[in-house]
């Protein structure tokens, strides 16, 4: 299979063009960061495996603008103060990475199981730069009494086991958020009767492709949904 090469100009303008559509204000310090851990994540899959999407313009969409599409709800929910974040089976930094560069408010955590996706993100966090934030190679489970103010997970598992595997490092009064293809009302239908889940929204993500001019356009293409329970 013949993978596209890794374009900077052309992912630069569709990620400025994804940001405005998404009504994020990133500086140019933030959007090169965000191309930076694009390229890493081209560069060390060919070796490491980290994501299914091969191509550079998919993983702009299906990775950097769909998680970028939870920083707004997540903003509105911290109202953008300074809490501790930790991303669940965060894989090649996703969300995770992407809200540490987008908020540099919020203390990140990403924990992954996988010892190779750990490293990766430990190596994404030096070479960005990135303050407030650490990678952990460890199973959730390890990481009770923690005190996180939120706890977000992307494609990780059914809100059940989500809720289930990272309570007891949720802080009294924190929320999870759980970003979701299409709206679980089955997962949520079965949840412990003391969790609530108080607010389901629709994240519009935009597709970003390149045109026969290479000029680039925004679609919104795929419309997501994020959970946010408490208890």
């Amino acid at each position: 299979m013949t993978v596209a090469p890794f374009d900077a100009k052309a992912l630069a303008q569709g990620l400025e063009q994804g940001a405005q559509a998404l009504g994020l204000a990133l500086t140019a310090m933030q959007q090169q960061q965000l191309l930076q851990h694009l390229a890493l994540i081209d560069r060390w899959n060919r070796v490491y495996n980290l994501t299914a999407v091969r191509e550079p313009a998919q993983m702009l969409t299906q990775h950097l603008l769909d998680s970028l599409a939870v920083v707004a709800p997540l903003r509105r929910q911290t109202r953008a103060t300074a809490i501790a974040l930790l991303d669940v089976g965060s894989g090649a930094g996703l969300p995770g990475v992407t809200i540490a560069v987008a908020c540099p408010e919020i203390h990140v955590s990403c924990v992954d199981t996988v010892s190779k996706k750990a490293s990766f993100i430990r190596q994404v966090g030096v070479e960005l730069g990135l303050t407030h934030f650490q990678a952990l190679h460890a199973r959730v489970e390890s990481l009770a009494s923690s005190n996180f103010d939120v706890i977000t997970s992307r494609a990780f598992a059914s809100l059940a086991d989500f809720v289930t595997l990272t309570e007891a490092a949720l802080a009294p009064d924190g929320v999870w958020m759980a970003m979701k293809g299409q709206v679980p009302h089955e997962e949520m239908a079965v949840l412990p009767s003391s969790i609530e889940v108080f607010h389901v929204e629709p994240l519009q993500v935009p597709g970003w492709m390149p045109s026969a001019a290479s000029s680039g356009c925004i679609e919104r293409l795929k419309c997501k949904f994020i959970a946010v329970s408490g208890r």
